[in-house]
């Protein structure tokens, strides 16, 4: 690796352990084997994965005494900052590094800029500006702090580097909560590692010992080391996931505009609007086309009022979603009424709720909810189908049509829009009567994707038996019912 003969000094990252070394080595002393597979009924959003976790490996080091492919600098815009990472970076690479960082006249925040490594042993040193930290423009700050890490991982991407040091970005001197950026940046590498992982061979995060123990601590949460270890983080990962690359998007956090200009948010929908358009062409120019403005007044009526509700909704949801991740639902999961299992004929999620496993007396419904939207949020985002099982469910089952409604309501819009069918397996005639009179007049957008299946052979043509882990008391029904031939499939690990 370059450069060729590198002082003693440096670190060579092949010769550093890996994340998931320790942890190996832990379960050896404890005379413990890696689980290879094990019934879980809730997946992380950051699912166990032996491959990214071998690119992993944090460090408590100078990230200047890296021999790998690039390391990266925290600086300012000027690229001048003075702070432990880069004054260790500038001595080692010597001054051909300053008469370089002249010739690039500076970087914003959240870009990332390349230079030579010059003396370093790494050939490279990526330059970010990390933000300066309030806490009232909080959003601003953690989607340049996501700008940072994404742009020099597109970078390292661009220039084909195998391996990558990372210093702590946000540095003390800007203010950022170590913990809260530290769960942008590890969510941040670990998206773009599932998508471009073949692009690098090992990421580094170079930490000092003040910082070790928050890595320590989070790491687990978005790279963990076995499908136990994922169970167990599961409930600590924050409310905000970012989306599908870690960038983060929270409403709640997003700068509002408001939807009636000029106009108290107490003021009624009605007085807003008018007040609202009152403002329209009451100026020379604008008044040269105030006509228009009359014309579309219907129309900015009913766009105002649908984005009005729409943000409502979000921010709703939102709410039970930061309460989901928040409480202790363990109870509501050991029913094991909802899990994942495998995919459909085309592909998708099949998600899994055993209605007899659901003692509606018994529980606290609205705990019911949040596991259901802890469970299912990060599954919606894309298509899916749900199995029903009202296999033997009597009267202490029957989920109540206003517990169903609530549920239908209180969903993100990827739910409705992402499950493309619901088979409800083993239906009864009053079952039937319920759901047709549930979607047809309280909920009519589900009515079309309801399929009803007699028999679990009607329900292997759209899922695979393989993909799908069956109760053993539905296996046994089906096969009373509908014929031995049921009873040949392997029954599945009690549910």
């Amino acid at each position: 690796m370059d450069p060729l003969g590198a002082p003693s000094q440096f670190v060579d990252v092949d010769s550093l352990p890996g994340w998931s070394d320790a942890y190996e080595a832990k379960q050896l002393d404890c005379h413990q084997s890696p689980v290879e597979k094990a019934q879980v009924d809730v997946r992380s959003p950051f699912p166990y994965r032996k491959d990214i976790n071998e690119k992993i490996i944090l460090w408590k080091g100078d990230v200047a005494l890296l021999n790998c492919t690039a390391v990266v600098n925290t600086s300012n815009e000027t690229l001048t900052d003075k702070n432990p990472v880069s004054e260790s970076i500038f001595m080692h690479a010597g001054s051909d590094l300053k008469d370089e960082l002249q010739k690039l006249k500076g970087c914003r925040t959240g870009e990332a800029k390349l230079t030579k490594g010059f003396n370093l042993a790494a050939r490279f040193i990526i330059h970010t500006v990390g933000p300066k930290y309030k806490s009232r423009y909080r959003t601003a700050a953690e989607s340049s702090l996501y700008s940072c890490y994404r742009n020099v991982l597109q970078l390292a991407k661009e220039q084909a580097m195998c391996s990558i040091g990372f210093c702590v970005i946000n540095t003390l001197k800007r203010c950022y909560p170590l913990e809260d950026a530290t769960h942008i940046a590890l969510r941040t590498v670990r998206r773009f590692l599932e998508v471009h992982g073949e692009t690098l061979e090992k990421v580094v995060f170079a930490v000092s010992e003040l910082e070790e123990a928050t890595y320590q601590k989070l790491l687990p949460l978005y790279f963990p080391r076995s499908l136990e270890e994922e169970v167990q983080s599961l409930p600590y990962l924050p409310a905000d996931i970012g989306n599908a690359e870690g960038e983060p998007v929270v409403p709640e956090r997003q700068i509002r505009i408001t939807e009636k200009p000029g106009v108290p948010d107490d003021a009624s929908d009605e007085e807003g609007l008018e007040a609202d358009l009152s403002f329209i062409g009451s100026h020379a120019f604008a008044r040269m086309e105030g006509d228009v403005d009359k014309q579309r007044r219907l129309i900015l009526q009913g766009q105002l009022s649908e984005a009005a509700l729409q943000k409502q909704h979000q921010r709703n949801y939102n709410r039970w979603l930061c309460q989901a991740r928040a409480e202790d639902l363990s109870d509501i999961a050991s029913l094991k009424a909802l899990y994942q299992t495998g995919v459909d004929n085309c592909g998708r999620t099949v998600m899994v709720v055993v209605g007899r496993n659901i003692p509606v007396t018994l529980i606290d419904m609205e705990k019911a909810l949040l596991y259901f939207i802890h469970v299912m949020d990060h599954i919606a985002v894309k298509e899916y189908v749900l199995v029903y099982f009202h296999t033997l469910t009597n009267d202490y089952n029957q989920l109540d049509s206003n517990f169903l409604k609530k549920l239908y309501d209180v969903v993100d819009a990827k739910y409705k829009r992402n499950l493309k069918a619901l088979y409800f397996v083993h239906p009864t005639f009053r079952s039937k009567v319920s759901a047709w009179f549930f979607t047809t007049f309280t909920v009519s957008g589900l009515k079309d994707k309801i399929h009803y299946v007699e028999s679990l052979q009607q329900l292997f043509t759209a899922i695979p038996p393989e993909q799908i882990d069956l109760p053993p008391f539905v296996l046994e029904y089906d096969a009373r019912e509908n014929g031995p031939y049921y009873s040949s499939y392997p029954p599945s690990p009690d549910l």
